[in-house]
């Protein structure tokens, strides 16, 4: 198995890389969205890819129809340090397999990619979402429906475009 891993963390990618290689899984390292790109075109092949959704000024979510296009058959998994529902919809409409949040460990990282099909008997949460992850989950869908314009965003919102940046730049809240 070959895997391209896309993350602008270059320790995280790198350790990734290292523990696949490891477990006998062949994997390339790249930091943006335009590395990726070009490493996939010389890839005579790839089975998976392991994008971030932040790529510094990029977003993973860009990444994933290209590399479908280069590659039919890719394994596609989004990991993110910020998880929202908007961006694992996107995620996986745009052709994804698995969407997870950071912190991910290697085994579910590799069980991802084997996965097929949902999982109808998956329980529901046991409590309902907190009201600061309920605004984090409201605020990022409608970055989504604004194709990710800060100002649109900020206007839809009635928000201040700095106290959006703000709320952006933070760490998601827990549910």
């Amino acid at each position: 198995m070959k895997v391209l891993i896309v993350d602008d963390d270059a320790a995280f990618a790198d350790t990734l890389a290292q523990a696949m290689q490891r477990r006998g899984v062949q994997a390339i390292v790249a930091h943006d969205a335009d590395a990726a790109l070009k490493l996939a075109r010389r890839s005579a092949s790839l089975d998976a890819a392991v994008l971030d959704l932040r790529l510094a000024s990029d977003s993973g979510l860009r990444l994933i129809e290209p590399l479908r296009a280069a590659h039919a058959g890719i394994r596609i998994l989004l990991l993110t340090g910020y998880a929202s529902i908007a961006t694992a919809v996107e995620a996986i409409k745009l052709g994804a397999v698995h969407y997870l949040p950071k912190p991910a460990g290697l085994d579910e990282i590799l069980l991802a990619f084997e996965r097929s099909e949902g999982d109808a008997h998956t329980p529901p949460p046991a409590q309902p979402m907190s009201v600061e992850r309920l605004e984090w989950e409201h605020i990022n869908k409608v970055l989504a429906e604004h194709d990710g314009n800060l100002s649109a965003t900020a206007r839809a919102l009635k928000m201040h475009r700095r106290t959006l940046q703000r709320k952006l730049a933070k760490r998601p809240v827990k549910s």
